[in-house]
């Protein structure tokens, strides 16, 4: 592997996968993260929402089942190696204020993935649709969702934002989603997610 540019005198190794910018639904929607609030980030690859909530000063954990992606991930927090869709939830009984999953869809995970997320905390989730298989991969309808499927899938959460149809760049077909689990209000009071961030 080669060497990256020495900086103040010490070299680094290049990254073994590129960085990648976080989804703009993920960035977007951020805000409604408390600030202690720990996250999850489910088939996170090379780790690049663990880079970004990291950033934001969470404590983050990925989990993915290639160990050189972990590799990359684990600059970024906690990283756990696992084959999510052959073996066990890793995170049974465990609760985060935030899951994060774009890209990835394994229906028999999904009600994990909606149970991990604690009470006041938010899911973020962004994959690919149905209709996606007119316009490249993935193309199987295994891995993609059905019309309505997310919000099925959310029905113990409290949707703040909700889109399903088509992305001209890159072109793709793609369900997401922002929901909190509600948390007790205070004193009668509402929650309030706002659906702008500042």
């Amino acid at each position: 592997m080669k060497d990256a540019a020495p900086v103040h005198g010490m070299s680094h190794p290049a990254p073994a996968f590129p960085a990648s910018p976080p989804s703009d639904w993920v960035v977007r929607w951020s805000h409604l993260l408390a600030a202690d609030a720990t996250v999850l980030d489910v088939a996170c690859g090379a780790g690049r929402h663990m880079q970004w909530f990291a950033g934001r000063g969470h404590a983050v954990t990925g989990v993915d089942r290639s160990p050189e992606a972990i590799a990359a991930a684990g600059a970024f927090g906690r990283t756990v190696v696992a084959d999510i869709e052959a073996g066990p939830w890793p995170f049974a009984g465990q609760v985060f204020g935030a899951v994060v999953v774009t890209n990835y869809l394994w229906r028999a995970r999904m009600a994990d993935i909606v149970a991990a997320v604690a009470p006041g905390g938010v899911l973020l989730y962004e994959t690919f649709a149905a209709g996606n298989e007119t316009v490249g991969k993935p193309s199987r309808a295994d891995f993609l969702l059905q019309p309505g499927e997310l919000l099925a899938a959310c029905a113990g959460l409290r949707v703040v934002a909700y889109e399903d149809g088509f992305v001209q760049e890159p072109a793709r077909f793609v369900q997401r989603i922002a929901a909190v689990r509600p948390a007790a209000p205070a004193a009668g009071e509402p929650e309030r997610h706002l659906l702008k961030g500042n």
